[in-house]
């Protein structure tokens, strides 16, 4: 799918999103629409003990008004950055390409953004690196409404929906069975250097 694809800003987000950037050019960012509860734009999921877990970044999101995407700011009361960081590291220190990667992944999550798109196109830059993709990424510079359109994937990467992404199962460090589509950290933190093959 070479050319340009418009996406979601995300958080750490699924390797589906990945493997749509791994197929492009060049990748738009949405930064215009209005910020959906939710979704991948401040939340992900990685495999704990338990299973799969949820890391969700707390935003003050004008719940009373709609209020646009680039304009979502992080609450650092919460303290959540070390959550996650401590969530990560319980998940994945064990993982064979931890060592390699988090030191990457911890400096910027420990960074203090006043937005969430921000701190998102920093790590999913870093992850693209990580990947060795050669993609570029850029903002949008006005909001157009969804289209069935074979470049639009702004709405249909959802953990509400069920995704027509099919994909390879990889070695996990928890589980006997294969839990898909996890953010992109479980298949770089499993799979290292190869995990772009696996796209």
């Amino acid at each position: 799918m070479a050319g340009s694809i418009l996406l979601s800003t995300a958080y750490l987000p699924p390797i589906e999103y990945f493997y749509l950037i791994s197929t492009a050019d060049e990748v738009y960012v949405e930064k215009e629409e209005n910020y959906l509860k939710q979704s991948y734009r401040n939340r992900c999921y990685i495999l704990s003990s338990h299973g799969s877990q949820i890391l969700s970044i707390p935003v003050y999101s004008g719940s009373l008004h709609k209020t646009a995407i680039k304009d979502i700011t992080i609450d650092y009361s919460k303290r959540w950055q070390q959550v996650h960081l401590r969530a990560i590291i319980a998940a994945y220190s064990s993982s064979p390409y931890f060592m390699y990667y988090f030191e990457g992944i911890e400096k910027i999550i420990s960074k203090n953004f006043e937005f969430l798109i921000d701190l998102n196109m920093e790590l999913n830059c870093a992850i693209v690196c990580m990947l060795n993709l050669k993609t570029s990424q850029h903002y949008t510079d006005n909001f157009t409404a969804p289209e069935k359109s074979e470049s639009d994937f702004r709405y249909s990467i959802s953990p509400k929906k069920e995704s027509g992404y099919i994909p390879k199962p990889y070695m996990q460090v928890f589980g006997n069975s294969f839990v898909p589509n996890l953010s992109i950290i479980d298949l770089i933190f499993n799979l290292g250097p190869e995990a772009v093959k696996y796209l």
